[in-house]
């Protein structure tokens, strides 16, 4: 299941930003690796097969998932081992383009999820105010199972509105609880890797993102 194409965000006061061809309020989470063709593609298609399979609604409800890479192989298919990854968690690998990191990425993105701090860094090194919307993935995910669910605005009050207060409540965290270790918030980059080591990183990745999406959707997953 794949989101439209958006177009370029425009901003609309503090809050809310406009996207041709989606909803006037959506929630935009870009997903960031090096190639854009191992770790990033595998995050962006596991994110929305996980909120695909708890909301069934195509645009999960305002949210967006997409990706890029900080060396980006432009129009480049992920590689075959990816593919093989994510369709054994049942997930659609199809009609995948790898993209470059550009500006107008960061400036859309409501959330930025790296896989290592380097890629974080020079997200932020970008500057659009990107620092307290941009994390490493298993640092927001160490950030997010910290957080009481309860304290988030109630699903009634739209995905969107909820994503964006996970996002705040994460930031206002980060500089109490620090990883056990650097390697700790690193996502390995498995590229000319085995299958082994792929299904490995596939499962790390998948365990990662469990809290975010139930954390966003209210909704834990199947079992």
């Amino acid at each position: 299941m794949t989101a439209p194409d958006a177009g370029r965000g425009i901003w609309d006061g503090e809050e809310t930003r406009t996207f041709t061809g989606l909803p006037h309020d959506s929630f935009r989470i870009l997903h960031v690796s090096t190639g854009n063709v191992c770790r990033s593609p595998i995050t962006e298609r596991l994110t929305r097969h996980a909120l695909a399979d708890r909301l069934g609604d195509p645009l999960w409800g305002g949210l967006v998932v997409e990706s890029a890479g900080t060396w980006g192989h432009e129009g480049a298919p992920m590689e075959a081992n990816a593919e093989t990854v994510l369709a054994e968690f049942g997930a659609d690998a199809s009609g995948f383009m790898g993209r470059e990191l550009l500006d107008e990425h960061v400036i859309m993105a409501d959330l930025v999820l790296t896989a290592t701090r380097d890629h974080r860094q020079q997200v932020i090194s970008m500057g659009h105010s990107a620092g307290l919307r941009t994390f490493t993935l298993k640092e927001f995910t160490r950030l997010v199972k910290a957080i009481d669910t309860a304290t988030l605005p109630p699903l009634e009050e739209g995905l969107v509105i909820r994503a964006r207060a996970l996002v705040r409540a994460a930031a206002a965290l980060r500089g109490w609880l620090l990883a056990p270790t650097a390697e700790a918030d690193e996502v390995f980059d498995p590229y000319g890797a085995p299958l082994p080591f792929f299904r490995s990183i596939g499962d790390e990745i998948n365990e990662a993102l469990d809290p975010v999406v139930t954390a966003l959707t209210g909704v834990p997953a199947r079992t």
